[in-house]
């Protein structure tokens, strides 16, 4: 099994410093709402769509507040950008800004990210597996969740941690490679974070989130 978790020091510092600014955002409702937001616009999207998304719908006042029609017209950028938008209107329903924090509080964290996730997958429209332990992690809670997109299938094959990438996945199956992937991170003293921006550097040569 190759071990591809060798970093430089100029990367394990710019690892720590993502992890960092991951754990901040906990400090702030506003951001902690706004990375609800991102992952809801992520999927097949780019990172850098949906944060261009995310920051039209804040420099207009329509983040946190309005209705999927006044949305639309900033989040046509991301793929199905319609039913994302209906999504981020239930979203802001369901968890308002000011509260995002409590509700999350009363539901598993800090303590327990498993658990929130959990609840995540069951309340936020648009939220599997991946989209909660995405969330999570960019709030600073992503130490024991995996992130099972497709940069992190396909090194998880080159790792030989699985033997193909699932076409689906459901429930069984992500928790199943989650597992795997667990028992890699353990063998290497490495955490889920910290491998999902190793992994991210060695595809990309940058730490994105």
């Amino acid at each position: 099994m190759p071990n591809i978790c060798s970093t430089t020091p100029t990367l394990n510092k710019k690892i720590k410093q993502t992890l960092r600014e991951f754990k901040s955002v906990w400090k702030s409702d506003q951001l902690v709402f706004e990375e609800l937001c991102f992952c809801l616009l992520t999927p097949q999207s780019s990172a850098k769509q949906a944060f261009k998304a995310i920051d039209l719908l804040r420099k207009n006042k329509l983040l946190s507040k309005g209705s999927a029609k006044a949305k639309e017209k900033y989040v046509r950028n991301v793929r199905f950008y319609i039913t994302k938008a209906k999504r981020l209107e239930i979203a802001q329903k369901k968890f308002p800004q000011k509260r995002i924090k409590q509700i999350l509080k009363t539901n598993g964290l800090p303590k327990d990210a498993i658990k929130c996730r959990e609840f995540l997958v069951k309340e936020v429209n648009g939220y599997g597996y991946k989209e909660a332990s995405h969330f999570l992690r960019n709030i600073g809670f992503g130490k024991d969740i995996a992130i099972l997109d497709r940069h992190i299938l396909k090194n998880l094959l080159k790792c030989k941690i699985i033997k193909e990438i699932p076409q689906t996945i459901t429930k069984k199956s992500y928790l199943a490679i989650e597992e795997k992937m667990k028992k890699y991170c353990e063998k290497n003293k490495i955490n889920f974070a910290e491998l999902d921006l190793i992994f991210w550097s060695n595809e990309t040569g940058n730490v994105l989130k």
